[in-house]
């Protein structure tokens, strides 16, 4: 097993497995990645808000991020109602701080 965080490692997935968020206009974060207890948080943003597919995009995360990693149970993927980024970025141009409506986390 590599010396690389979850996290990092998730990272890195995400830019080479999901290019398509960064292509148009979107952005990703994860913002959790717990080896012990298997779970993952990711946050879509930018132009993923209000896209009519993010929740396609969020189901493929989810599943390939639980095929692809042996310790990963768990994946909640978010997508703000809002698409606010903020300054924040990792890696690829992607990430921010996210800013989220007052509705359910589960709303896609």
């Amino acid at each position: 097993m590599s010396d690389e965080s979850l996290r990092d490692r998730i990272e890195t997935w995400m830019v080479g497995q999901m290019p398509i968020i960064q292509m148009h206009g979107g952005t990703s974060v994860v913002r959790e990645a717990d080896p012990e207890s298997g779970e993952v948080v990711v946050e879509l943003g930018g132009t993923c808000s209000g896209c009519g597919i993010s929740n396609i995009t969020a189901q493929n995360i989810k599943r390939d991020l639980i095929m692809d990693f042996d310790e990963v149970e768990d994946v909640t993927v978010r997508v703000p109602s809002t698409g606010d980024v903020g300054s924040e970025t990792v890696e690829g141009g992607r990430g921010g701080e996210l800013q989220f409506s007052n509705e359910s986390a589960e709303h896609f």
